[in-house]
């Protein structure tokens, strides 16, 4: 472990944003991918991020779930800091990194999809479902079974429970990701352009889930190049590029940019 002395103070405010990012930077060697990320989502929204590829997008979604490291810069979810504890050592305030298992309990606030599904191809998709709550959160088989099925139903999918991935469209897949996601409770869903190995007609599938929870009050962090869904669903919109960001409001800004480099991006997807 190592151990930084740091003047902060842990959040106190009666009022907790979901995730507070302040000046968030990564870098990986001489590669300067994000340049001081400031955002702030709130519980019960839908964030929706969109940017040119390599603008840093994905790179800031794997930070708050800590699948990278900070280079400088505080991530907090739900008012805890990411990565770190505050400790006193000497009588003075230190950040402290957590180990693994404090790493874990962290990450499991948060749900992650990817754009690749990512699933077991040996296992039907209720066994997929099954696989975290039994073996992370050591739930019993038929508990996990019910969770599952509920899940899988909530998905679309609930005549889908004993199909293996190679027999599921792309779309059923992913939206069978999406419902392992959801069996672990977590808080926040965070979405890395879910969409983009999707064949155009099943793109819709996909999105219809991630409305239904939208409408449902998930809190959602979503990576995209859909800007109808942007357009439709997002409570904030945040465009991207070059590691800043350069424009953020609420879906509005979409039809009313004011940024040249926003109103270049968009003529280009529209």
């Amino acid at each position: 472990m190592t151990e930084t002395a740091t003047t902060a103070a842990p959040a106190t405010a009666a009022h907790v944003p979901a995730v507070k990012a302040v000046g968030v930077h990564k870098a990986f060697g001489s590669l300067h991918v994000l340049k001081g990320i400031d955002l702030t989502v709130e519980p019960g929204t839908v964030t929706v991020i969109l940017g040119p590829s390599g603008s840093g997008k994905s790179t800031f979604l794997r930070l708050i779930n800590q699948l990278e490291t900070l280079t400088g810069g505080s991530i907090e979810v739900d008012g805890e800091l990411i990565g770190y504890k505050h400790v006193t050592k000497n009588g003075q305030d230190m950040l402290q990194t957590l180990n693994e298992k404090e790493i874990a309990a962290q990450r499991s606030k948060l749900g992650m999809v990817f754009q690749r599904f990512n699933l077991f191809p040996h296992m039907t998709a209720i066994e997929n479902v099954m696989e975290a709550p039994v073996h992370v959160k050591g739930m019993k088989k038929a508990e996990a079974r019910e969770l599952a099925v509920a899940e899988l139903n909530r998905v679309g999918l609930g005549e889908r429970l004993d199909y293996y991935p190679a027999e599921l469209s792309g779309g059923q897949q992913q939206r069978v990701a999406i419902a392992r996601a959801l069996a672990m409770k977590p808080e926040i869903m965070l979405f890395d352009e879910p969409t983009s190995a999707l064949d155009p007609e099943l793109v819709g599938e996909v999105l219809n889930v991630m409305l239904s929870l939208a409408k449902e009050g998930m809190t959602m962090i979503v990576v995209t190049h859909e800007i109808g869904f942007a357009r439709e669903v997002a409570d904030q919109v945040v465009f991207m590029d070059g590691g800043v960001v350069v424009e953020h409001g609420t879906s509005d800004i979409i039809d009313h940019p004011t940024e040249p480099r926003f109103k270049d991006f968009l003529q280009h997807v529209l």
